[in-house]
């Protein structure tokens, strides 16, 4: 059952994004992922879905900076697709590429952080957070390019390992309740929650979360579509040449029981005669 905005937890790649573009609400969260106090941070919101009127460019992460020139890449993940260390390693690439001007030198480049907030397991060692560094592998030393890449787990057992704070902030990720905060004595969680709490009382971005959970319910059936129109297309190109009148309208079909019956259809016809006559 799909949840209102209301009932969104900030696991929601959406409230997520909207939460962390407010500077002050960055900055916390930061501080209690990083366990240390920062200088106040400034948010790239030209990286986030909020402020653009084209949702056709979807991009819910969070980018952002500090005072002592410091980047950060923040980003929410509900899948595991199996692709998050090339996925950092792209991340880390592109903050570097944005952040050094043609000419500068190399020592110029700031330190990143990539922080994936994750509602799964994505190494399997079943920690709360998972921190990466260049290291030497013969000597066990760091090779100083400034970088680390942070994975933090909703599903980490290693309580006496991990500050409290961290690991109530984790289980805050997937329970944004007054009824959890209640139970903590955090400060950051309780300021958090504040936050979150005003958000959801915004209409606007009520409308806007509506209007993208259409584009990614419209962009999920044309997904489908299209697929099931290349493999309808793949199956009839073995009975020989297709024409172009037949390639336009299943290309051009969106009903998707319309498509799986085309699909079953030209998997059991001889010809594609055959499959236009009974299609």
């Amino acid at each position: 059952m799909e949840k209102s905005f209301q009932e969104l937890d900030l696991s929601n790649a959406f409230l997520f994004a909207a939460a962390l573009e407010d500077p002050e609400t960055c900055r916390l969260v930061l501080e209690i992922i990083l366990g240390d106090k920062l200088k106040p941070v400034k948010v790239h919101a030209e990286h986030s879905i909020l402020i653009s009127s084209d949702f056709r460019s979807v991009r819910l992460d969070i980018y952002a900076n500090d005072e002592v020139e410091v980047n950060y890449n923040v980003e929410a993940q509900n899948k595991n697709e199996g692709n998050l260390p090339k996925r950092s390693r792209y991340h880390q690439a592109e903050m570097d590429v944005t952040s050094l001007k043609p000419g500068q030198n190399f020592n110029d480049l700031k330190p990143g952080y990539v922080i994936f907030i994750c509602t799964f397991d994505p190494f399997g060692k079943k920690l709360y957070r998972y921190t990466f560094e260049e290291r030497c592998l013969e000597r066990d030393f760091p090779l100083g390019d400034e970088t680390k890449k942070i994975f933090l787990s909703t599903k980490g057992k290693n309580r006496d390992e991990v500050p409290k704070e961290l690991i109530h902030f984790l289980e805050y990720i997937e329970n944004s309740t007054d009824a959890y905060v209640a139970t903590v004595t955090d400060a950051s969680i309780s300021e958090l929650h504040e936050k979150v709490r005003k958000l959801k009382k915004e209409r606007n971005l009520e409308a806007r979360y509506m209007t993208f959970e259409e584009l990614l319910k419209s962009r999920e059936r044309d997904g489908i579509a299209k697929g099931k129109s290349e493999d309808i297309l793949e199956l009839l190109e073995d009975y020989g040449s297709v024409s172009e009148e037949l390639i336009e309208k299943i290309s051009t079909e969106q009903n998707i029981d319309v498509l799986k019956k085309w699909l079953k259809l030209a998997a059991k016809v001889s010809s594609i005669e055959e499959f236009t006559q009974k299609m």
